[in-house]
């Protein structure tokens, strides 16, 4: 017999199916659920956007469902275009339950006073994307927009957090790139609050911070997680707001730099800052982390954000004073691209 959580849990994964069933969602409909519609349209808007700049590359586009759990996903990867060597889009919609330890945990980590018993339903739905374009020249970017709810069992919310970000990994550095794609999300974020910007790019860079290296993974971005202290209805604003900035933020530099002439030692580089890129997602990434751990979890989706070609070479160090050099210089001293007041 499934549990009272468990019971709970399909009992608003029904409901919520009813209010699907019914039409576009409304303004009046739970946070969920306009977040859910929020993330699909944005992942359409996104792969029409770069189908339309790569002018050969298509998305391969598949739908998959959570039938013993409860939930969806629509996962899009461009596996080879005339621009992009791989790029991937992947929307979650998740219904599952936390266990007496994971409420511990949560309770610990956001200093909340969680009052639950037993195994509790929770939701959580996201879209997740990165590119890695075939030119050297050009950067690979990275997007995540996401929110999570843990249920009372008649589907109100008992706790919710809002996160995501988006954040840009060149391999060659363009400062002129790196102010320009800081300089959009911050005229986003002042459109919220003006001051957002500088704790959600010092948040973006403590957090794309690969350890083991002592480096960043690329030039930064924003990025907010675990984020409640404003109203829910101002940070799914922000969510929009960042969101839609996507493709104005990337696509111009992509544009810009494709048309650059390259040689296969540039390509070499490439791979290896891609190898470093794989072992910050593996290591130190939550989202992966949570994802796997997530009963039911999709692989394939969770791993399309991988390269398609990476590099490791032992010892390597690149040449003092060269193109190589000054991008690992910057990302193990992140620089404030913009005045943060």
């Amino acid at each position: 017999m499934p549990s009272s959580s468990m019971s709970a849990k399909y009992a608003i994964y029904k409901s919520d199916n009813e209010i699907r069933a019914k039409g576009p969602i409304g303004d009046d409909a739970p946070m969920r659920l306009r977040m859910e519609a929020f993330v699909k349209d944005l992942q359409k808007r996104i792969c029409e956007g770069i189908e339309e700049m790569d002018g050969k590359g298509k998305f391969i586009r598949t739908e998959w469902q959570r039938p013993e759990h409860g939930g969806e996903g629509i996962t899009c990867v461009m596996p080879g275009g005339d621009v992009m060597e791989k790029a991937g889009a992947a929307v979650s919609v998740v219904y599952s339950e936390l266990s007496p330890e994971a409420v511990r945990q949560m309770r610990e980590d956001r200093g909340r006073d969680i009052d639950v018993d037993g195994v509790v339903p929770f939701f959580v739905t996201g879209i997740s994307l990165v590119m890695h374009a075939k030119n050297p020249n050009a950067p690979t970017v990275h997007l995540n927009y996401r929110y999570f709810e843990v249920m009372n069992p008649d589907g109100t919310p008992k706790l919710w957090w809002f996160g995501g970000g988006a954040d840009l990994t060149p391999v060659y550095l363009y400062e002129e790139d790196a102010v320009y794609f800081h300089q959009i999300y911050k005229e986003g974020c002042d459109k919220i609050d003006k001051t957002l910007y500088p704790e959600l790019k010092k948040a973006c860079d403590k957090y794309f911070w690969n350890g083991h290296r002592g480096e960043a993974r690329g030039i930064g971005g924003v990025i907010f997680d675990d984020f409640n202290s404003r109203p829910a209805e101002e940070i799914f604003q922000l969510c929009k707001e960042l969101g839609n900035r996507f493709l104005p933020s990337y696509v111009p530099i992509v544009k810009k730099r494709n048309a650059m002439p390259f040689d296969d030692e540039m390509v070499r580089w490439q791979q290896i800052r891609r190898g470093r890129y794989v072992e910050f997602n593996l290591i130190w990434d939550r989202g992966t982390k949570f994802g796997l751990a997530t009963p039911c979890a999709r692989v394939e989706s969770i791993m399309m954000t991988m390269p398609l070609t990476a590099r490791w070479e032992y010892m390597h160090e690149p040449e003092p004073g060269s193109r190589e050099a000054e991008l690992v210089e910057v990302l193990k001293n992140p620089r404030d691209w913009i005045p943060l007041k």
